[in-house]
C-alpha cells in the first residue's frame, strides 16, 4: 500500500507547479484525466511498438501507482508538473509474486534499460513505510532498500530534468552515464548511489528526518570502478534537510564496494556546492565489505576516491584526511564533457 503520508508531505516530494518546457513540442501519448492511455505503462507499450527514435509522453497530474521498466530507446517523460508522482511502494526482501523475494533493483518504481531516456518535470518515488518498519516486526530484511528510480548498466545518456525524486534508503541507484538537472533528490540512507558517472547539475539534495536514529545517514554511496575517471559529481548544488534532522548528523557518504568486488573504489565529488550544518566535519566515512576470502573488511575514504572543491555553508569543515580538497587544477578536469565522458547531455 502507499504510505500518501511520508509520499505527499511537502518536504518528500515538494510538488510544484514547474512548466513543463516541452509542452510545445510533440506528444505522442497522454496518460490520465483523459488522455490516449489510462496508464504510463500502456503507454510505453505503444512507444515500443512505434518504431520512432523519439516518442513523448505526457503524464497528468496524479498519483499513477506503477512499478515499471523502460525498455525502447529514445523515450521522453514530461509531467504536467512535479504533482504527476509516479509510485510504488516496495522494498527489498518484500515476497515476490511466485516465490522468491525482491532485491534492491527490484524494488525500483521505475527502472531505466535503454539509450537516450530522458524524463522531465515529474516526481518519481518509492512509497515504502520506511519509518514505520524500522520500529515494527516487518518481514523485511536487509535495511529496507526501496529505490525509486534505477538507471540500470543496459542504459546510456540519460537526462532527468527538473525532477522530484523520493525515497528513504537507497532512492536513487545509477550505474550508467546520466545527467540530473535541477532536480530534488530526497532520502536518509545512502540515497545517491551506484557505479554509474553522473553529473547532478544545480540539484537540492535533502536528508530526510529519521525519527530516533543514532545518525541521519549518508548522502552517497558511490561504487565506481578503479578504471572509471569519474563517479557522482555535485556541482552547484544545495545540501539541506527535512525538519529535524540534527546539525552534524549526515555524512556525504561512504564508499561502497559491492559485493566484495575489489575493482571498485568509489568517486564522488562535491563542487562548488552549499552544505546546510547537518553535515558532519568528517565528510566521508568507511563502509564494510568482504573481499574474496570472506574476511570483513572496512574500505575506507582514504582509499576511495572521495572529495570536495570550493564548497559553502555551515556544513563546511577543514581539510582532513577524511575530508580532501580538489586543488584549482584538479577542480578544472571536471567539466561535462569528460565527466560524462565525451557525451554533452544539453546539446541533444
Amino acid at each position: 500500500m502507499i504510505n500518501r503520508r511520508a509520499l505527499l508531505s511537502g518536504a518528500a516530494v515538494a510538488v510544484s507547479a514547474l512548466p513543463v518546457r516541452a509542452a510545445t513540442r510533440q506528444i505522442d501519448a497522454a496518460v490520465g484525466q483523459g488522455g490516449d492511455f489510462p496508464t504510463l505503462g500502456a503507454a510505453l507499450a505503444a512507444a515500443a511498438s512505434a518504431s520512432r527514435p523519439r516518442f513523448r509522453i505526457l503524464l497528468h497530474n496524479g498519483i499513477h501507482d506503477e512499478k515499471l521498466t523502460i525498455t525502447t530507446p529514445g523515450v521522453e517523460i514530461v509531467g504536467q508538473s512535479r504533482a504527476a508522482i509516479l509510485t510504488h511502494a516496495l522494498a527489498s526482501g518484500t515476497p515476490k509474486p511466485g516465490g522468491g523475494t525482491w532485491g534492491t533493483s527490484g524494488s525500483a518504481t521505475l527502472t531505466i534499460a535503454a539509450h537516450d531516456v530522458t524524463l522531465r518535470g515529474l516526481t518519481i518515488a518509492n512509497g515504502f513505510d520506511f519509518i514505520s518498519a524500522r520500529g515494527g516486526n516487518d518481514a523485511v530484511k536487509n535495511g529496507f532498500q526501496a529505490v525509486a528510480l534505477l538507471i540500470d548498466r543496459s542504459a546510456d545518456r540519460t537526462r532527468v530534468l527538473d525532477c522530484a525524486i523520493a525515497g528513504f534508503q537507497d532512492t536513487l541507484y545509477v550505474n550508467a552515464r546520466a545527467w540530473f538537472r535541477r532536480c530534488r533528490i530526497a532520502g536518509g540512507v545512502d540515497f545517491i548511489f551506484g557505479g554509474g558517472a553522473a553529473l547532478f547539475d544545480a540539484c537540492e539534495i535533502v536528508t530526510r528526518y529519521v525519527p530516533d536514529a543514532p545518525g541521519q545517514g549518508y548522502v552517497a554511496a558511490p561504487s565506481t570502478p578503479a578504471a572509471q575517471r569519474f563517479g557522482l559529481v555535485f556541482d552547484r548544488c544545495r545540501l539541506a534537510r527535512e525538519p529535524g534532522v540534527p546539525d552534524r548528523s549526515t555524512f556525504l557518504g561512504r564508499p561502497w564496494r559491492a559485493g566484495g568486488n575489489m575493482a571498485l573504489t568509489g568517486s564522488a565529488t562535491f563542487l562548488r556546492c552549499w552544505m546546510d550544518a547537518h553535515i558532519r566535519h568528517e565528510g566521508w566515512t568507511s563502509m564494510g565489505y568482504r573481499n574474496p576470502d570472506g574476511v570483513l573488511r572496512m574500505l575506507t575514504p582514504r582509499e576511495a576516491r572521495l572529495t570536495e572543491f570550493a564548497t559553502t555553508g555551515p556544513g563546511v569543515a577543514p581539510a582532513s584526511e577524511t575530508r580532501r580538497q580538489l586543488t584549482p587544477a584538479e577542480a578544472a578536469a571536471f567539466t561535462p564533457a569528460t565527466i560524462l565522458d565525451g557525451w554533452h547531455a544539453d546539446r541533444r
